[in-house]
Parts: C-alpha cells; sequence; structure tokens
C-alpha cells in the first residue's frame, strides 16, 4: 500500500492546534458525507488514529499535533497511487487554511 507521510508547520499554540485538526475530521464528513462513510477516528492526548472508506477503498492512518507541526501518516489503496501528489496537495493547502 502506498503511504502518505507529511509534516505541515503551525504557529499556533498546540492546544488551539489540536482542535482545530479535531473539528477537521467532522467538517469533512459533512462535506463529503456522500463519498465518504465508516469515518472512526480516536484521540488520546495528541495523537489520533484515524480510518474511513472512500469511494470504495478503505484510508487510514494516524495524526500527530506537536508545538509546531501536525504530522500525518496514512495508507492509501493502491488505486489511489496515481492520484498522491494532488492528495497531499489538497491536504497541505486545506491545513494551511486551517493552522492559519
Amino acid at each position: 500500500m502506498p503511504k502518505l507521510n507529511m509534516t505541515i508547520n503551525h504557529h499556533l499554540p498546540q492546544v488551539e492546534a489540536l482542535e482545530r485538526v479535531k473539528g477537521l475530521l467532522g467538517d469533512v464528513k459533512a462535506e463529503y458525507a456522500d463519498k465518504i462513510s465508516n469515518l472512526e477516528e480516536d484521540w488520546e492526548k495528541n495523537q489520533g488514529v484515524f480510518s474511513f472508506d472512500a469511494m470504495g477503498f478503505s484510508v487510514s492512518g494516524t495524526l500527530t499535533v506537536s508545538e509546531k507541526t501536525v504530522e500525518i501518516n496514512g495508507k492509501l489503496p493502491f488505486a489511489a497511487a496515481l492520484f498522491k501528489g494532488n492528495i497531499e496537495s489538497t491536504i497541505r493547502e486545506r491545513a494551511d487554511k486551517l493552522l492559519a
């Protein structure tokens, strides 16, 4: 399975960055309800584990919010490998807005 590993810098207090990231998954679920199902997330302190099905494919990974970065580590289905660059670009764009 292709891996998605990203580090996004932020200048927010860690607690605020964490709350924004936690809220993002709920927003994504509402915005893409017709494409995403079985969204699950579990947070322990500043690390979250997530999984969901998107257009018939399973996606899973972790989010870690530290004092200056948000790390995203995930597994993409093989069918999404061709779109990995677009996926990373979209995540980075949304994260930059979210954490501004």
